[in-house]
């Protein structure tokens, strides 16, 4: 195994009303309807070409605000101990996000999304087109996520999220 370091240069920031991780949704599917931006850098704005044609976009980002790395965590939708690879809690190794978030379109170098559950002033790492040819799995499975009772996750995971009026 290679001792190497890999470092990442941000291609952008993540707009959103979510200032506090507290009040931020976990996941995109309980943050419908919270509406963010992506602003790409200039240097990067040509690889945005094509992209309009794309429902959805995954957005790769540094969790800049995450904890230290713990192998063994608590996940927001259960009180019992996971590995923390078996969960998608920001406390990782490389705290590395990825958010399936849908493009309401793009203007110039900046892109309008929806389903946004992450903080204002992330470092945005990559963003790549969601395409359901490719990325549809049929028959998944959802481990110990699928135990947890459907209401029970949609209070988990809106947090202390609240609409706001203005913003973003």
């Amino acid at each position: 195994m290679s001792s190497a370091r890999i470092t990442f240069q941000p291609i952008g920031v993540i707009r959103s009303k979510h200032t506090r991780p507290e009040e931020t949704p976990i996941q995109p599917v309980f943050a419908r309807g919270c509406r963010g931006r992506a602003e790409i850098l200039p240097q990067f704005a040509a690889g945005l070409r094509d992209l309009e044609g794309f429902s959805h976009v995954y957005l790769l980002y540094a969790l800049h605000r995450a904890e230290p790395p713990r192998l063994l965590v608590k996940p927001y939708l259960q009180d019992v101990v996971r590995g923390v690879f078996a969960t998608r809690a920001p406390c990782r190794p490389n705290p590395i996000g990825l958010s399936l978030v849908r493009l309401v379109r793009r203007q110039g170098r900046v892109l309008h999304l929806d389903g946004v559950d992450v903080l204002d002033g992330t470092p945005l790492l990559d963003v790549k087109p969601y395409a359901p040819r490719f990325d549809a799995v049929k028959n998944p499975r959802g481990g110990w996520t699928e135990e947890v009772d459907e209401a029970m996750a949609r209070r988990r995971g809106r947090r202390n999220y609240r609409a706001r009026t203005t913003g973003h």
